[in-house]
């Protein structure tokens, strides 16, 4: 066990999927000390009931979820609290729960996009808090650690956004690609679209089928376009092409780009291996070695591969995670460890 103190941790809007995974990961964090789960629906309901698969779990049966309200949060004692609430509903909370001194990983997209008018172009509503965007980190563990470290605000990135921009970021930086030439397709699970009633991702509808959809506007494509504008220093557009599969979690991107200047795949590696040599979950899988999502389900792990094709003169960069770890309660994690000084991969290894 560790010497360092552990810290008393909120989660609200628990009852959904990212929620459940974070509460998976924080029961068995050594160094987080559960004292605060939310749901109205779910309100005076104990943890376990709801979650039957933590039955038996000592730390889980003594919990019981409780209305959230901004005080009931601030009185469990929480000093980082996770926000898995939807876009609109989560900066009602980030911002009175910062005033309060306490620090907050928001899970949802209020506070990824640094341009209000972007916001409200992609999310069709004006941005609860513009003025609060300034002090919001985009909370990419591997690229922006110390920022991370020092939050009190972090913007965990989306699933989608995390999976493109990781591969793509380091050969943006080295001006390997053509940044005006990228076109990305990436296949999701159904619970990257959360727990709400829908019929569309009826068992029913969904097996035995693949279908594209939000084309050709996806509503990440708005913190994808402005990280990889960061990584390229100029303003970046793509095409992206999210696709629903039939499976529960698990994302697997293909990006394509035309290569600038003769780049090669020594090229390619090179700036890969220098950018994640010492990041934890990153796995380069090599050349030519496909990713698959079998491999990083259940895992905080990114696996990237990449190809290229001669006959088109296009870099193929593939990545596969975890949708509901990675992408979200996962990333969330490492966050939270960077934020309270812990090695950021406490609680993470399989």
């Amino acid at each position: 066990m560790s010497d360092l103190d552990s810290t008393r941790v909120a989660v609200v809007g628990a009852s959904g999927y990212s929620g459940a995974e974070l509460i998976r990961i924080l029961l068995s964090h050594e160094l987080a000390e559960l004292v605060c789960v939310t749901s109205r629906a779910e309100s005076g309901r104990k943890l376990s009931e709801v979650f039957p698969r933590f039955r038996g779990v000592e730390r889980a049966e003594a919990i019981k979820f409780i209305e959230p309200t901004i005080d009931l949060i601030i009185g469990s004692g929480a000093e980082v609290v996770f926000l898995a609430l939807p876009h609109g509903v989560a900066a009602e909370y980030a911002g009175p729960l910062v005033d309060s001194g306490l620090k907050v990983i928001d899970l949802s997209a209020d506070f990824r996009i640094s341009d209000p008018e972007v916001y409200a172009d992609f999310y069709e509503a004006d941005h609860p808090d513009p003025d609060r965007l300034s002090d919001a980190v985009y909370g990419l563990p591997e690229i922006r650690p110390n920022e991370i470290a020092e939050s009190k605000l972090v913007a965990s990135p989306g699933c989608y956004p995390t999976s493109i921009i990781l591969p793509l970021i380091p050969i943006l930086q080295e001006g390997l690609i053509d940044d005006s030439s990228i076109h990305v397709v990436s296949m999701s699970g159904t619970s990257g679209a959360g727990k709400k009633a829908d019929a569309a991702l009826l068992f029913a509808e969904c097996n035995e089928s693949v279908r594209p959809y939000s084309v050709p506007k996806h509503r990440h494509l708005s913190e994808i376009e402005q990280e990889l504008s960061l990584a390229a220093g100029n303003n970046v557009t793509i095409s992206f092409t999210p696709v629903l599969v039939p499976v529960t979690a698990g994302i697997c991107s293909i990006i394509y780009a035309t290569s600038r200047d003769g780049s090669r795949n020594d090229d390619v590696k090179g700036a890969l291996e220098n950018k994640y040599s010492e990041a934890p979950f990153v796995r380069l899988l090599g050349e030519s070695s496909p990713p698959d999502t079998k491999n990083v389900t259940q895992t905080n792990f990114i696996d990237i591969s990449w190809s290229y094709d001669k006959r088109s003169d296009r870099f193929i960069l593939m990545s596969a995670e975890d949708n509901l770890i990675k992408g979200a309660s996962g990333q969330a994690i490492q966050s939270f460890n960077l934020m309270c000084g812990f090695d950021q991969t406490t609680g993470l290894v399989i």
